[in-house]
């Protein structure tokens, strides 16, 4: 018995399921430059991943959950090449992701506090309780303008 080990390869539909990339998403990153050129067959010239196109797709489709922008996510894995050289930007085009982050969590409360408003307004109306009712017409109000201050950038 022979102790052969083969690389797994894989095509577009494949690495886009393990990955939960679109295929079109894989094409139009490797295109601009957000992954690298992948390996085409020799014969078909379609796509061929490897396990580290698959690690680097993986860590890619984390960064694009983040909502990092194409344009950063471009700029990390260029960064990544360069290794420890690049390791105080990379912590820089992170930490600007978690400010962005952290502004969209402070706009999603602000959003949820309004709902909640609203929707202990309609109860309130429902129960026949004119008076909290009006209390809590003002507070949404008063929400209305934080939220028209807080909207996305």
């Amino acid at each position: 018995m022979s102790a052969r080990t083969t690389q797994q390869s894989y095509t577009i539909k494949e690495a886009a399921a393990l990955t939960g990339l679109p295929a079109s998403t894989l094409r139009y990153y490797e295109t601009i430059g957000v992954i690298a050129p992948v390996s085409r067959g020799a014969s078909s010239r379609h796509r061929v991943y490897d396990e580290s196109d698959l690690d680097q797709l993986m860590w890619v489709a984390c960064l694009a959950a983040t909502g990092m922008s194409v344009s950063d996510m471009r700029q990390y894995v260029a960064n990544g090449q360069l290794g420890p050289a690049a390791a105080r930007e990379q912590v820089e085009l992170l930490a600007q992701q978690e400010r962005r982050l952290a502004l969209e969590a402070k706009q999603l409360a602000v959003r949820q506090r309004y709902v909640r408003l609203k929707m202990d307004y309609w109860q309130a109306v429902d129960a026949g309780d004119a008076d909290r009712a009006e209390l809590l017409s003002k507070q949404a109000r008063a929400l209305a303008d934080e939220l028209k201050r807080v909207k996305k950038p």
